[in-house]
């Protein structure tokens, strides 16, 4: 499988004008459809990339660092709204939450103190702790976002403290092995590309050293290819329940933030990043480091992503971000997912028959099918962006999983004789009816 030539022609297009323009040594950037790399382009002579060419994550390992979280919570060590104290008492910061730090909303500065930690050999998680001023709190949290790399050290202390175990023994264990990522690693492995800050007046190149972050490795430490970050890519869109369940997943993309509050075309999730272009909100996170830029993008619903490195710690002219969004948009401009086929859906169970069909509210017109033991309900025109599915809780009652009415509870209401009568949502009566206005 492989995106059409046309396509394919406008990404190699982006990818080299971004190489070009922006000055990058080189420029790798690979198109994701359900979990195989359908397009490749690598640009620049240092190095030559190719699919396997390790460039540094930066930020996207912040991520990994959420899944983990996420995790240990699923697992029950701990709740995201328990205190901070809780796991690492102590701390000068510990009185925000463990959501607050996951969403970028809990006030904390961006920087830990002493120098800039991703230009120096990182200690220690104890000296870490040690050295953090009381200080360090911006602002109330939820007041509004606040990117704070601080935050992830933080919460790779906690995840240490907790388990007993290193946070890169943990990343490995929990996230990299099960998914297969084995060119995803702490420190770079041959091949690997250079990272460099490139002069602005005379184009020369200086090689950054790569440093160990340390004890702010969850924030930003991890190397990786195109190979396995179209991995991420798919597990981002279809997670292996090896390492999170949907509903986790779900949780996690859902917006905590919004970070553009003019014209909403950004925000952040329990670990990932959102970005909206036009009519379609990506997943993923951006990350750079002295030397490197990274940008990741998944449209979830389609399955598709793009994934996109330079070893260049800046674009001139443009970012590695926009290099990424614009080529995923293209992609789903040019060649849309091909819809699932439809199947004829399960015989209706027991009692569930006699819900099906259409039913009216207000002078709206609403479709009810059986989908095995649930039911699943939306709006005949125009069509609900999400339908409400339903699961059995009771006789005549049912608690919904999804749409806008996920939580509240549907209620079978029948007449005297036991015939059904109507459908009660929320307080709202559905009914076969459709003059019913009540």
């Amino acid at each position: 499988m492989s995106l059409l030539p046309e396509t394919g022609r406008r990404v190699d297009e982006i990818a080299a004008r971004a190489q070009s323009a922006g000055r990058a040594p080189s420029l790798a950037l690979a198109v994701v459809r359900d979990r195989a790399v359908l397009h490749f382009a690598g640009v620049g002579e240092q190095p030559r990339p190719d699919p396997e060419t390790q460039y540094r994550l930066g930020s996207i390992t912040k991520m990994l660092t959420a899944t983990m979280v996420l995790q240990l919570r699923d697992e029950g060590a701990f709740a995201l709204d328990d205190l901070l104290y809780r796991h690492l008492p102590g701390t000068s910061v510990g009185s925000i939450t463990l959501r607050q730090l996951l969403g970028h909303v809990s006030g904390l500065q961006r920087e830990p103190d002493g120098p800039w930690w991703q230009r120096t050999d990182g200690g220690d998680v104890d000296t870490f702790l040690a050295e953090l001023a009381f200080d360090k709190v911006a602002g109330p949290p939820f007041r509004r976002f606040h990117y704070s790399h601080l935050a992830y050290g933080l919460l790779g202390a906690m995840l240490e403290r907790v388990t007993g175990e290193s946070w890169a023994a943990l990343a490995g264990k929990r996230v990299l092995e099960p998914l297969g990522m084995t060119r995803t690693t702490y420190a770079p492995v041959e091949p690997f590309a250079r990272g460099y800050v490139v002069h602005a007046l005379d184009g020369s190149l200086h090689e950054e050293p790569r440093r160990d972050a340390g004890a702010m490795a969850p924030a930003g430490q991890l190397w990786s290819t195109v190979t396995d970050m179209a991995t991420w890519a798919a597990f981002l869109a279809d997670p292996a329940p090896a390492v999170l369940g949907r509903e986790t997943l779900d949780e996690m993309c859902a917006p905590v933030a919004l970070t553009d509050l003019e014209s909403w075309t950004g925000g952040h999730g329990l670990g990932p990043q959102l970005f909206r272009v036009g009519e379609r909100v990506f997943v993923g996170h951006g990350g750079s480091m002295p030397g490197y830029a990274a940008h990741l993008a998944v449209h979830r619903r389609s399955r598709t992503g793009v994934i996109a490195f330079a070893n260049a710690h800046r674009l001139t002219g443009t970012s590695i971000r926009d290099v990424c969004l614009d080529a995923l948009t293209t992609v789903l401009d040019a060649e849309p997912a091909t819809p699932e086929p439809w199947r004829p859906p399960p015989a209706p169970g027991d009692g569930t028959a006699e819900l099906c069909g259409r039913w009216w509210w207000m002078g709206q017109e609403y479709q009810l099918d059986a989908d095995g033991d649930r039911v699943v309900m939306g709006k005949v025109t125009p069509p609900a962006v999400e339908p409400w599915s339903f699961a059995p809780e009771g006789p005549d009652r049912w608690r919904g999983l999804t749409g806008e009415n996920a939580g509240e509870v549907l209620q079978v209401r029948r007449t005297p004789e036991g015939a059904v009568d109507g459908l009660d949502i929320a307080t709202l009566r559905f009914r076969r009816d459709p003059a019913h206005l009540a």
